[in-house]
């Protein structure tokens, strides 16, 4: 039965994409999520893999041309071997042929990996903006048992967090690339053996449980002796980065082994500092309080994650080449808190979502941006570029440091809507599960430092956006209100624009508009 190889599902800015590379022709059999071709769009490179193992009867859609969301672009047949489609039954045989084959192989202390296929596992095609990653953590290790589709590594970018997972049921054979090393687009992370697990190295220390609780510290690597210690592979790593002393680490791994574990926890305590007294040494005389000397205050060391780099050269990138400027105003928030107050339970029943702050800021945002065009413009080199749509990027502080997911086309959006992306955004953030398309492009940001108790600051403009608000901590303060002191929630509120492109005139008034919006959210309804 014909299957089609479709195009992914598009994002909402992404109108078409072009055939980049066709990995597979007609003719060539292919395995499951094997990929098959490659379509480039201006954001980002999609991967289009087989949605079932076959062999590819047709291509419909040539390299170069262009296609839509979801077309099809070839088919995909029955497997074939020799010309012809294999019978289901010679593929049963086989089947029981490779478990009678992996059985005996068992039964004679053989290599799991060796009647398994072997696989190279690869990292994923980088989109082009992003030249190289970093493999952040391991989950598996040589010789663990793992289903298909289990995570196996996450690869840092300098925007994202990238998943591999495994191609089969089986378990890892080698580990090439270890953790904090870099990587390129595609670049052979490991070798995986289809059927092992457990015991994938083979030999007597596999059939005693050692093999997974070495192979969990090495990464596949092979020890070295030290002094009268001997240390694992990533043991010895972290020792020449912190220049520890590897006689003062005691090891707990087989038989006085130093593990990464024991390294680790030798930097939190600085038990191991060269110089410092052994751990095992006079436990009162350790007890007692020891002058501070100089050069002997404690120090850690670690190299900077690739967000953080990236968040740095953008900041320091938007100082640099904007004209960047802040204006601040600030907004009662009194009719925002008793709407919220008075609808709250029936929108949460409504719409199984809580309304927020955030809802009400990002509609306000794009009702003052269609006011004033030149607050949603960017500039290119020499030119101004002016978006006819509302992208709106909201900033979210995640473990790994801020990132900016974009809410498309905020004017067509409800304010259940705003909230249910905005927590969407959230937890994925927090899971380190954002993609890359949720944070391209984007003609606008908010960023909302009083949840943290911000009272005022200065945002930095996200190029090449133009300008950014910055919302602040509510605070109850007395205020002048027809004549008489009353005291009220107030918020400031601060717009940092480009002084290339925004004059202060329309700067001032694009977040009066906002605070006239705010301070009377009926004009949401009525458009005035």
């Amino acid at each position: 039965m014909a299957t089609e190889i479709k195009a992914p599902n598009f994002p909402e800015s992404v109108a078409e994409g072009t055939i980049a590379t066709w990995h597979k022709k007609v003719g060539d059999s292919v395995e499951r999520d094997e990929l098959i071709v490659e379509i480039e769009t201006d954001k980002v490179v999609l991967e289009v893999v087989a949605p079932d193992a076959g062999t590819v009867t047709e291509i419909k859609v040539e390299e170069g041309d262009t296609c839509d969301s979801e077309q099809v672009l070839g088919m995909l047949g029955a497997a074939s071997e020799g010309g012809g489609e294999k019978p289901a039954q010679d593929s049963k045989k086989e089947e029981a042929s490779e478990k009678q084959d992996t059985s005996a192989a068992k039964s004679d202390d053989a290599k799991p990996a060796a009647s398994g296929k072997q696989h190279d596992v690869k990292a994923p095609s980088f989109p082009e903006s992003v030249q190289e990653g970093t493999v952040a953590t391991w989950h598996k290790q040589v010789g663990e048992a793992v289903k298909r589709d289990d995570i196996l590594a996450d690869i840092e970018t300098d925007k994202v967090v990238l998943e591999v997972v495994a191609p089969a049921d089986g378990a890892l054979s080698e580990i090439k690339v270890q953790e904090g090393e870099q990587v390129e687009s595609e670049a052979v992370l490991a070798l995986f053996a289809e059927g092992a697990g457990g015991d994938a190295g083979g030999g007597e220390a596999a059939a005693s449980g050692d093999t997974a609780s070495e192979s969990k510290d090495t990464g596949g690597g092979s020890d070295e002796k030290v002094g009268d210690k001997i240390l694992a592979p990533a043991a010895r790593k972290l020792v020449a980065e912190h220049d520890l002393d590897a006689s003062k680490i005691e090891g707990t791994g087989k038989g006085g082994r130093v593990l990464k574990e024991d390294v680790q926890k030798a930097v939190k305590d600085g038990s191991a500092k060269k110089g410092a007294e052994p751990a095992g040494g006079d436990v009162k005389a350790a007890a007692a309080p020891a002058p501070a000397i100089e050069g002997e205050r404690p120090e850690q060391r670690v190299p900077m994650s690739r967000l953080r780099q990236t968040i740095a050269k953008r900041l320091v990138q938007a100082q640099q080449t904007a004209a960047m400027l802040t204006t601040y105003n600030e907004v009662d928030m009194s009719a925002v808190m008793n709407l919220r107050s008075q609808y709250k339970e029936t929108f949460l029943k409504a719409h199984d979502t809580k309304l927020g702050f955030m809802g009400f800021f990002v509609k306000a945002c794009t009702e003052a941006l269609k006011r004033f065009p030149d607050v949603n413009a960017s500039i290119d080199g020499s030119d101004i570029v002016y978006h006819g749509y509302q992208d709106i990027g909201v900033a979210v502080s995640t473990p790994r440091g801020l990132v900016v997911p974009v809410l498309r086309d905020t004017d067509s959006m409800k304010l259940a809507d705003v909230e249910k992306s905005i927590v969407d955004f959230g937890k994925r953030g927090r899971d380190g599960k954002l993609g890359i398309e949720d944070m391209q492009g984007g003609t606008f940001t908010i960023t909302n430092g009083g949840i943290f108790g911000s009272l005022l600051s200065t945002p930095i403009i996200n190029p090449p956006q133009t300008a950014i608000l910055g919302m602040h901590k509510i605070q109850e303060r007395p205020m002048a209100v027809d004549g008489k002191v009353e005291i009220r929630p107030m918020m400031y509120l601060a717009i940092s624009y480009d002084h290339r492109m925004i004059d202060g005139k329309d700067a001032v008034q694009f977040l009066v508009t906002i605070k006239e919006l705010l301070e009377d959210p009926a004009r949401f309804l009525l458009d005035v």
